[in-house]
């Protein structure tokens, strides 16, 4: 009988995940490294099954090669979820991991466990200060799953650090116990980290925004303005030119049809509402699901794509935090009612 490593559905199960999001839409430039993150945790994978499944020694070099990747791709893949004014001028710092690791297997073999536990770590407390400062920070993430995608990011970091402390476990093995259980520790428990890159890299993949609509009108004169004027300003373009309805709005894309810096536009809505964008916009697409399912025959699906959602999970949660009912119960109770839904948008 042929033996199938672990390893080898790990990979499978992380290709599918890749097809998925292939499959899905046509990969944006943002969208690229979460790609290349499935990729290369599906090659680290088989990597993985040849050379402790199958005792493929010379694969033993290309295995911490292939960890140094993941890091930076984490990294760059939830930054692409962040609005940059400029290029990133030390971007191609974040290819100086697999470089060095490479360094270290000609001059320094014993130094790579340390260096890879350290990499994992490090990265994982960068990303835990870019998710500091909420889901407003993820500016270029779509608002209806800004939420998902601030989630994915702790999940991220998370992985981050399990797999640093699997490297410190493998670490320790070698230390103490001569290797003897460094097999089952990488192919098996290691495995667990790896999935949960690709699960991340899918989950917050799909809240990254399509292009830009082109538009004669994205600039209006920036003005510095309080933070009444701002919520007016943003009300007028949700509800006169319908910006609610596109389903890739970000906030920097909000930020620039307002003409005015996203963190104006953030701050407003902290202050005057006490919530953050992606709550804001979501209620006033709530608000325009609910005034839908009390005056039309529309259905509760034809509702949710009308008012700018996408996903089903992403529409009944907000719904169900904004009314505290399911869209079906809401109708059931208000259908024919000239009460406004209770909405706090």
């Amino acid at each position: 009988m042929i033996f199938v490593p672990l390893p080898f559905v790990v990979a499978l199960l992380l290709l599918i995940l890749l097809a998925a999001m292939l499959n899905g839409s046509e990969p944006s430039k943002g969208n690229r490294p979460f790609i290349a993150l499935v990729g290369v945790c599906a090659l680290q994978s088989i990597v993985v099954g040849l050379r402790w499944g199958y005792e493929v020694e010379a694969l033993r070099y290309v295995l911490p090669v292939l960890a140094s990747c993941l890091p930076p791709l984490v990294w760059a893949s939830f930054r692409g979820l962040i609005h940059q004014e400029s290029g990133d001028g030390i971007s191609w710092l974040h290819a100086a991991p697999p470089l060095a690791i490479l360094a270290l297997l000609l001059l320094a073999p014993s130094l790579i466990d340390v260096t890879l536990f350290v990499l994992f770590v490090g990265y994982a407390l960068g990303l835990l200060d870019l998710a500091r400062s909420g889901t407003d920070a993820l500016d270029e993430a779509r608002l209806e799953g800004a939420f998902a995608a601030h989630r994915a990011l702790f999940l991220a970091a998370a992985s981050l650090c399990l797999s640093a402390l699997f490297d410190l476990a493998v670490l320790l093995d070698f230390e103490w116990g001569r290797g003897e259980n460094t097999a089952l520790i990488v192919s098996n428990a290691n495995l667990f980290g790896l999935f949960l890159f690709g699960v991340t890299a899918l989950v917050a993949a799909r809240e990254r925004a399509g292009p830009a609509p082109v538009s004669n009108n994205d600039q209006l004169p920036s003005q510095s303005a309080q933070d009444r004027e701002v919520l007016e300003r943003i009300d007028r373009l949700l509800a006169d030119q319908k910006l609610s309805r596109d389903e890739n709005l970000t906030l920097s894309r909000l930020a620039r049809r307002a003409g005015m810096p996203a963190r104006q536009i953030s701050g407003a809505v902290n202050r005057l509402a006490g919530k953050n964008v992606s709550q804001y916009i979501n209620e006033f697409r709530i608000a325009e699901a609910c005034r839908l399912l009390r005056e039309t025959d529309m259905s509760v699906t034809s509702a949710m794509f009308e008012c700018g959602f996408q996903t089903k999970s992403n529409f009944n949660r907000e719904f169900r935090r904004v009314t505290s009912l399911s869209p079906a119960s809401w109708r059931q109770q208000n259908r024919g009612l000239d009460a406004s839904p209770s909405a706090d948008g």
